[in-house]
């Protein structure tokens, strides 16, 4: 048995993406690995709520990951999903809006590349 990847080993994994941006970038250094990584899995989502066609009155996608899920993709207690949430907010990483009682919120995951020149805008940009 070879412990090594192979040629074709390497293509028939499927991969999550974090972006590079959040690795190197200053302006990140105070976001937690575990945030980055929840980021890496929200951008994976967003091809499944563009293909559901999720998308609000402005055109803007958005994505459900509940605690629940969030807590049993990355093995942590509740507490921990919920912080890393926050934590990804407070970056101006995501976007989350509240649905009512008893509904998942709606997660707005917001590019990491355009964030410094909108971090001081309040709201999503698109809206009036």
């Amino acid at each position: 048995m070879n412990d090594y990847f192979t040629e074709r080993d390497a293509i028939d994994y499927a991969f999550y993406r974090v972006p590079k941006a959040l690795i190197t970038d200053p302006q990140y250094r105070s976001v937690s690995t575990d945030a980055k990584l929840l980021y890496g899995l929200l951008l994976d989502r967003m091809d499944l709520s563009v293909k559901k066609r999720w998308l609000d009155e402005y055109g803007q996608v958005y994505l459900f990951y509940t605690i629940a899920s969030i807590q049993a993709d990355l093995c942590c207690c509740k507490e921990k999903a919920c912080k890393l949430l926050r934590e990804l907010e407070q970056a101006g990483l995501i976007e989350k809006k509240r649905q009512g009682r008893g509904s998942p919120s709606r997660i707005y995951v917001k590019h990491f590349s355009k964030r410094s020149e909108n971090q001081t805008s309040k709201g999503r940009k698109n809206r009036p």
